[in-house]
């Protein structure tokens, strides 16, 4: 068997199994649909307000931002690692990267990005 057609069978034996489980699901579920059992539940509290709600553009921006940060933080960890074997280039090389971290920091202060008003 080539490379290939070991993926090939590895990917069938997936789709096999996927729908296997679908079916299962299917014949051996409930088949009773009560109404209490399609409605959301929210720990045991009555909805108040309807589920599709709509959330500000402003969690949205904060999470892109921190997701953003956070990545660009984990490129610390490998230079902390191997910083000694870099010697000054490779320190110069990170001093820019934070510098234009830090930009980016301060231009998402500036627009206000991080108020909660």
């Amino acid at each position: 068997m080539t490379e290939w057609g070991t993926v090939a069978l590895y990917a069938g034996l997936l789709v096999g199994l996927g729908i296997v489980i679908l079916l299962a699901s299917r014949l051996l579920g409930p088949r009773r649909i009560a109404r209490e059992k399609m409605e959301p539940y929210e720990c045991g509290v009555p909805i108040l307000s309807p589920v599709r709600q709509r959330f500000p553009v402003h969690f949205y921006l904060v999470a892109i931002v921190f997701i953003l940060f956070d990545i660009e933080t984990v490129f610390l960890i490998p230079w902390a690692v191997i910083f000694r074997s870099l010697g000054v280039a490779g320190l110069v090389e990170m001093g820019a990267f934070l510098l234009v971290v830090a930009f980016g920091l301060v231009y998402v202060w500036r627009r206000g990005v991080l108020d909660w008003e």
